[in-house]
């Protein structure tokens, strides 16, 4: 089964990066409004997955992600719909030169062809995979966990209903029927006919994929953010940073896990922020100057912490003596996906924004924005943390890649 879903992605990606904009368009949009028609079925399939996931003893998290109500699920259909109104990426030219010899030289965005996308319990994966890489010209195939498999297949329902509607071939987005693990390293051996891998999901399942592919594979083992309170810090605007960042969904990549405050405010916000948190329910475990200053709540922190993803109401809190030590802290310990200063202190926050490396730097907000709709991407297919092929949050245009074109009248090579 695999091979042949594997076979058929390939033949609909030919056909895929032909068809015109409009045709791809059409095809999401019309996605989009089976979504919106279909509610009912998909959210009673959805109730099926979260009470089995329940009774199997799915973390808080993981049931977090798998959870559709009304809300998420027009959410779904308005990504599409944001994706389908996005620049085509297909056949756009970044940039020309001219060579002294008089030939034009450009670089024109194309598809990467075939995307398998391997994922657990969020539904949301299945919508925007298909919207970001149909609109990027590119076949996917969508591989979810069974965690969500009742889900998965009432939303492949919409996607093949908008493929159909646009006139576009079945296998350019297919649902993977099966859940057992050897289909996914079946299916991870197809090098000749699948181009990319992207996993979604916890360190164990993307640890499994990198091991076991032989096709490259975008990646983030884990989301390790941190939020820097700086001396220049607004300290209500720094609270409320915080608070959103830790609290607001902790189960997802882009939550605060680590955070760091300068010493000269210390003494002033630690105590605010241990008080804020801990009647949110935040379980803090500090260092020694944390736990000085925030009271007998604060649990004593180990390196553990600050390495650990946590996914939950628990955040570790560290008394820095400077911004440096702050960078040299993330560099350390983080994990390349989002760090956010908080200052109002113009060369703080460019020094942080040039020092730290990760995938995503923000500046005054919560780190919660590095998403790709929230960034105006439309939807996120994931977010890498290794620097090839792409770095951060990817939407559409990081599902093309480039090839030289050349323009000459008549130049040969002497």
């Amino acid at each position: 089964m695999v091979d042949r879903i594997a076979k058929d992605a390939r033949a609909a990606s030919r056909v895929v990066a032909k068809a015109p904009a409009r045709v791809r368009e059409r095809a999401i949009r019309a996605a989009s409004s089976r979504v919106r028609e279909d509610a009912a079925r998909i959210l009673a399939a959805n109730r099926a997955d979260v009470d089995a996931g329940r009774t199997a003893g799915l973390a808080p998290a993981l049931l977090d992600r798998l959870a559709l109500d009304d809300a998420r699920l027009a959410g779904l259909a308005g990504a599409l719909e944001a994706v389908a109104a996005l620049p085509d990426p297909v056949g756009a030219i970044d940039r020309m030169w001219r060579r002294p010899n008089g030939l034009l030289v450009g670089k024109m965005r194309l598809p990467l062809g075939v995307i398998a996308i391997v994922y657990e319990a969020r539904p949301n994966v299945t919508t925007d995979a298909f919207g970001l890489c149909l609109r990027a010209g590119n076949a996917v195939i969508l591989r979810g966990g069974s965690e969500a498999i009742r889900t998965n297949r009432a939303l492949g329902d919409a996607i093949a209903a908008g493929l159909a509607a646009a006139d576009l071939p079945a296998a350019a987005a297919q649902v993977v029927p099966v859940t057992d693990r050897a289909a996914v390293e079946r299916l991870l051996l197809h090098e000749e006919e699948i181009d990319l891998v992207i996993p979604r999901g916890g360190e164990g399942l993307i640890r499994f994929v990198v091991d076991k592919s032989r096709i490259p594979v975008i990646k983030h083992y884990k989301g390790v953010c941190h939020v820097y309170v700086d001396a220049g810090a607004d300290e209500e605007m720094a609270l409320a940073i915080c608070e959103n960042a830790k609290v607001s969904r902790p189960g997802v990549c882009n939550a605060c896990e680590t955070i760091l405050v300068h010493e000269a405010v210390a003494a002033s916000f630690v105590p605010r922020l241990c008080a804020r948190l801990g009647a949110l329910g935040v379980e803090i475990r500090g260092d020694a100057r944390t736990r000085a200053l925030g009271g007998d709540a604060v649990v004593p922190a180990t390196d553990l912490d600050w390495a650990a993803e946590y996914l939950a109401l628990i955040v570790a809190v560290r008394v820095v003596p400077s911004l440096g030590d702050a960078v040299a802290h993330i560099e350390r310990w983080g994990s390349q996906h989002t760090e956010a200063i908080v200052t109002r202190d113009y060369f703080a926050q460019r020094r942080f924004v040039d020092e730290v490396g990760s995938s995503t730097v923000v500046v005054n907000a919560s780190t919660r924005f590095a998403d790709g709709g929230e960034l105006g991407l439309g939807a996120e297919i994931g977010i890498s943390t290794s620097k090839l092929h792409a770095y951060g949050p990817m939407g559409a245009e990081e599902l093309t890649t480039t090839k030289f074109v050349v323009f000459g009248d008549g130049q040969i090579r002497t």
